[in-house]
């Protein structure tokens, strides 16, 4: 099988950052959101569309890690990008600025989309490149972060789309690009043919190995039985949802911040925006390549623990770092990159705990975890926010995360 003609899986590559870079749209929200706010919403409004997108994403990748086999890769990432560029263009035809409208259309459908599309690029990569293996997961899923930093400055500082063209003809153009995105990655998500293998690939297990390794797989409901899935999952929660919360008001707390130490609201809106455009974009993307790579040295337990110490310790000084340009920079830099680390790391961790051979259902499971701190995260952030409190937000955010510091601490094997 290793001579036999097939797709280049150079193709995959392409196919799957084209398809990420679309779905990290929802990380693209907080652009939005000042326009929003002049529009007659509150602050905790549009963190509700936020974190309803962050869990219908999480639910819905739960029904598509179990329909992947049946309905096979490139159907399920069609449907995503259809159903992700529906959600956005009719949110736009509905005149952009309707809570419900956008609830519905970009929360729910948009969120829906992604949650359709996002296992394709991770399960197929895997495939196609079993010799790297933490290489193309950490591409596929950079793929995503880097999105942010796309959309963001289009609607922005580079394109302008916002001020030039509207809130909905921006929605609606960015429907078009998601649903095309999408569908043209989607046209190389293929499997490999049965048995196939990269030329000189040689798997590293031996019999034995592998036969001990399989000693230790569990099934979803052997997992959800074991105290390790809920220790590992809280951690997730309280790191993810730190991390999002940071996302959502991104703009609109450094922009407060910033204008009380004496910036005009453009001075400190263009902060602002690079900050989570460009600083914390890139940082999110890189994290995701970075801590993998570092966890195949570290291990994935001491990763977490690391990741989140720091990431706890840096949430909670943002307080002191958002009024001022240039720490505003570094702390960006610092979440997103940690926060990054989440979408490497989790995933390696459930497959190291509970066996490789099951990590396509056992971890839509741990990723139900993000859906719960995107509720708590934004809503938290949101509702502080309009109390005229964003630093208590991020303080109890930062502490939650040190919890999950301990919560992996206490994770050891699982034994059936």
């Amino acid at each position: 099988m290793e001579n036999q003609k097939v797709m280049n899986r150079g193709l995959v590559v392409i196919g799957a950052i084209l398809i990420q870079l679309a779905l990290g749209a929802i990380y693209a929200w907080s652009v939005f959101t000042p326009s929003l706010v002049l529009e007659g919403w509150t602050k905790a409004d549009t963190q509700w569309v936020f974190a309803v997108g962050l869990a219908s994403f999480a639910v819905i990748m739960v029904f598509a890690g179990k329909r992947l086999a049946a309905w096979g890769p490139q159907k399920l990432a069609f449907i995503g990008g259809i159903v992700l560029g529906l959600g956005y263009f009719l949110a736009g035809l509905f005149g952009g600025s309707s809570f419900w409208a956008l609830l519905f259309l970009i929360g729910l459908i948009g969120g829906a989309g992604i949650g359709f599309a996002y296992v394709v690029p991770i399960a197929v990569g895997m495939r196609w490149f079993p010799d790297k293996k933490g290489m193309i997961t950490g591409l596929a899923v950079a793929g995503f972060g880097f999105g942010a930093l796309l959309w963001v400055k289009l609607a922005g500082s580079w394109g302008h789309l916002i001020d030039n063209i509207g809130l909905a003809n921006t929605f609606m153009s960015y429907g078009i690009a998601f649903a095309a995105m999408v569908i043209i990655g989607g046209i190389w998500m293929k499997f490999p043919p049965a048995g196939w293998k990269p030329e000189g690939y040689e798997a590293e297990q031996t019999a034995a190995e592998k036969a001990a390794a399989n000693d230790k797989e569990f099934s979803s409901t052997e997992m959800l039985k074991k105290v390790q899935f809920y220790l590992i999952f809280f951690t997730f929660v309280f790191s993810a949802g730190a991390g999002l919360m940071s996302i959502g008001l991104m703009k609109l707390y450094p922009m407060e911040a910033l204008q009380k130490h004496g910036l005009t609201a453009t001075e400190a809106s263009a902060i602002a925006g690079t900050a989570m455009a460009v600083f914390f974009s890139l940082a999110n993307g890189l994290g995701r390549i970075l801590w993998g790579m570092m966890s195949d040295k570290l291990g994935r337990k001491m990763s977490i623990i690391i990741m989140t110490a720091t990431q706890g310790i840096i949430v909670i000084l943002f307080t002191y770092m958002a009024g001022n340009e240039y720490l505003l920079y570094l702390g960006a830099t610092l979440i997103g990159f940690n926060f990054g680390g989440n979408f490497a790391l989790f995933p390696t961790i459930t497959a190291d705990t509970f066996g490789a051979k099951n990590v396509g259902q056992n971890y839509p499971w741990v990723f139900l975890a993000y859906g719960v701190g995107g509720i708590i995260g934004p809503i938290l952030g949101g509702k502080l926010g309009d109390l005229g409190n964003f630093p208590l937000a991020f303080t109890i955010a930062g502490v939650l995360v040190l919890i999950g510091t301990v919560l992996t601490i206490m994770v050891k094997p699982a034994e059936k």
